[in-house]
């Protein structure tokens, strides 16, 4: 009888270290291609490295046929673009995941969590062609006209209403983030325990006072996820972004005027990169980004461990 039972403890023993190293194997896969993206972006854009340097971070230089090439134009319009798009969606999503959430019909919540789903799955050409028929003449005839006038010409509302440029670009994004906004932050508000909510609520509190007090505090930590999820998706937006920002290489004040994005550069003048610097440049390019969002993730990361509580930070 022992010996049957040392078996089975080694044969368990020997199936926690297969499955171990099947999960570290899956871990350690994930952990290899993001290394060897880096390196290959690293690798293809060594040429630009060397005859750039740092400079390229900083030039706003674009100009294929003299062979120069900086960067600095398409950072600007991406990061401009995702902060619009933020400023514009976060309010909103956060507001429409709490009324689905806490204060709407379960049916109509369920549903409404069913057709955001459906609008995060939408291609992003779709909101481009969007952009393009409805919103761009809309910000062309009254939009920019309108916030022209009534800010007085402040330099960031000035200019001609080409309707194209860094706020249409930052509307079509906040359009397409919000569903995920919404649905993420839905899904974290309906997990905070129900007890949390009832101790408020035996307390006094109103409905709304348990929610601002109670609800968001517990669940901001997922809240924050839910949101920098969303500018993941908004600074590696491509098609709608560049049917809509105009794609001039420029950096201006006004958020009229037309810009560029990094994936927007990248998809338009790959195919035509025939000379090896131009190529490795736009490889750089990429590079550019791909750090970038590391940054951003691991600071959000950081914002997100350290406004967690004891026991729900990870």
């Amino acid at each position: 009888m022992r010996g049957i039972l040392s078996v089975v403890a080694t044969r368990l023993r020997r199936g926690d270290a297969v499955a171990h190293a099947f999960t570290f194997v899956f871990g350690a896969t994930v952990v290899g291609v993001t290394g060897l993206l880096a390196w290959e972006l690293w690798r293809n854009s060594a040429l630009a490295r060397q005859q750039f340097g740092w400079g390229f971070l900083v030039s706003q230089t674009w100009d294929p046929v003299a062979g120069q090439f900086g960067a600095a134009a398409f950072v600007y319009g991406t990061l401009m673009t995702s902060a619009l798009a933020l400023i514009i969606a976060v309010p909103l999503g956060v507001g429409v995941a709490i009324f689905l959430a806490e204060l709407a019909p379960p049916r109509l919540s369920a549903v409404a969590g069913m057709l955001l789903e459906l609008l995060a799955a939408i291609p992003s050409v779709i909101y481009g062609l969007i952009g393009i028929a409805v919103l761009v003449p809309a910000m062309r005839q009254w939009v920019q006209p309108i916030l022209k006038t009534a800010t007085g010409g402040f330099p960031l509302f000035s200019g001609p209403a080409y309707g194209i440029g860094l706020l249409t670009a930052g509307i079509v994004l906040a359009i397409m983030i919000v569903p995920f906004i919404v649905s993420v932050g839905r899904e974290v508000l309906l997990s905070v325990p129900r007890e949390q909510r009832e101790a408020a609520l035996a307390l006094g509190s109103t409905r709304w006072e348990s929610t601002w007090k109670v609800v968001l505090p517990y669940a901001r930590p997922g809240l924050y996820g839910a949101i920098f999820l969303a500018l993941g998706r908004a600074l590696g937006e491509t098609m709608a972004v560049t049917m809509v920002i105009g794609n001039r290489p420029e950096i201006a004040a006004s958020l009229f005027a037309p810009a560029y994005s990094m994936a927007a550069v990248i998809a338009n003048e790959f195919s035509e990169a025939t000379e090896e610097l131009y190529l490795h440049s736009l490889i750089e390019v990429g590079l550019v980004l791909f750090f970038l969002t590391m940054i951003i993730n691991m600071v959000a990361r950081g914002l997100i461990a350290a406004t967690a509580g004891p026991g729900t930070a990870r």
